[in-house]
């Protein structure tokens, strides 16, 4: 799946919405988004209801990207926080998200424990650790369509210059795309480009360090993806908070009907009557 994200990065820039279980995922392809990035908030979030600080085990996420991956027939990026360790951890990573068909991850340059890369109080690796785990993430995989993505956090933590030079430094371990987390302007998307020679990434979430930029300014700055993690998610909640008060006030949902999606459009969106359509297949063979 690689390979066709980097088709797509051929012919413009890549819009992957967030997915955090495999009905989302399946919404991020009907709307006719043609690939989606695995959030590890909105797995963390979702799935434990606990804060992104590196919780996840690298088997959870696995796991928890296989089910979004066979939901769907589009490609998928998976963050993978720190590599959920060193070098060796790293390279048991790619393999084991190789093996669930993930098209390609991202592995950040900080210290456990992590933090949003929009939160202030992040420590970072030092560059070699960060290069180290990318070459080790470059020699584990065996696709060489499988991309590597190398975020950098030191923005955030020094400056735009010390984030300039350590991505330059995962270029050379063998990164694929570079991703700067948490730029603070525009002109400093505009700046990055210009000193990082290679596809780039950016990170387009809500409340954080990042004014809201447009899909076409990001394209026309030559970025070659851009990332909405939390965006599905954060409406989704704000959804059902509202609708569980207005039930517990009313007794009855009977207001939230045209709120919904039909038990129809549940049905269509997760192909039930291809199941059926199966089960009576195989069953009319043994009558």
């Amino acid at each position: 799946m690689g390979k066709v994200i980097k088709k797509l990065m051929g012919k413009g820039i890549v819009v992957m919405p967030g997915a955090f279980n495999g009905i989302s995922a399946k919404l991020v392809e009907k709307a006719g988004f043609k690939a989606l990035y695995i959030s590890g908030a909105g797995l963390v979030n979702g799935v434990m209801a606990m804060p992104d600080v590196g919780l996840l085990t690298m088997t959870e996420v696995q796991t928890q990207a296989g089910y979004i991956i066979n939901a769907v027939n589009i490609p998928c990026i998976v963050d993978g926080d720190t590599g959920f360790g060193e070098t060796a951890n790293v390279m048991r990573m790619v393999k084991g998200l190789e093996g669930v068909g993930v098209a390609g991850v991202h592995i950040e340059d900080q210290e456990l424990p992590k933090k949003c890369g929009h939160l202030s109080g992040k420590r970072l690796v030092s560059p070699h650790t960060m290069a180290e785990k990318i070459a080790s993430a470059v020699e584990a995989r065996k696709d060489p369509d499988f991309i590597i993505i190398a975020r950098t956090d030191a923005r955030g933590v020094e400056d735009i210059k010390k984030a300039i030079e350590r991505a330059n430094i995962y270029l050379e371990a063998g990164a694929d795309v570079i991703f700067p987390e948490a730029l603070q302007s525009k002109e400093e998307f505009i700046t990055f480009k210009k000193e990082v020679n290679a596809p780039l990434l950016a990170n387009m979430t809500e409340f954080g360090k990042t004014p809201f930029i447009t899909v076409s300014e990001f394209e026309d700055m030559g970025y070659s993806i851009v990332i909405f993690p939390l965006t599905g998610f954060r409406v989704m909640l704000k959804a059902v908070q509202e609708a569980l008060e207005k039930l517990k006030a009313e007794g009855t949902q009977k207001d939230l009907i045209e709120k919904m999606l039909t038990r129809k459009g549940l049905y269509e969106l997760i192909d039930y009557n291809d199941y059926e359509g199966i089960d009576k297949k195989i069953s009319n063979k043994f009558k």
